[in-house]
């Protein structure tokens, strides 16, 4: 019984040296708005009589409400409502429909909202005005169906965040 136990041990332990780990495959960009965008945003801001807080990065943010769950992390899963538009025009370019959330990994989507979102936590809400250097760039989206543009090159991007859950 004696041996039984001793090679079960072992091969529990040779099993577990095996598992691989599993290592989060995004790290922080490093990128950030030149003082063109953060000056044109800023003057938005002003122009509209928005409180928001510049992050280092550039992009401009205001919390609604900070949340008390965990914040995330560029390999975490988040749960998320939101709302994207055009900054300067207001025009929507994506949306969750209603009440319900859309699941993504924070490392995946722009650099703007994987400098921000840690800012709140699970619970929060937050509004982002983000630069085209930390959004999509000198690259216009278009909708898969149509064709049709919904972001045009060098956009200015305003997202309107609920943090629902962090995995």
């Amino acid at each position: 019984m004696k041996k039984i136990s001793l090679l079960l041990l072992a091969a529990g332990l040779m099993l577990a040296s095996c598992k691989k780990e599993d290592k989060c495959p995004y790290s922080d960009s490093g990128r950030s708005a030149s003082v063109d965008e953060r000056t044109y945003i800023e003057s938005y801001l002003s122009a509209n009589s928005i409180p928001a807080t510049p992050h280092p990065s550039g992009v401009f943010y205001f919390i609604t409400a900070a949340g008390t769950g965990a914040s995330p992390g560029l390999c975490s899963g988040i749960n998320v409502r939101y709302r994207g538009t055009i900054m300067n025009t207001g025009a929507e370019f994506d949306a969750t429909a209603g009440n319900s959330t859309v699941s993504f990994q924070l490392g995946e989507l722009i650099v703007g909202w994987q400098k921000v979102l840690p800012e709140i936590k699970a619970g929060g809400k937050i509004t982002l005005y983000v630069p085209p250097s930390l959004g999509y760039g000198a690259q216009e989206i278009r909708n898969q169906t149509t064709g049709a543009i919904l972001i045009p090159a060098n956009s200015y991007l305003k997202f309107e965040i609920e943090l629902v859950d962090v995995q």
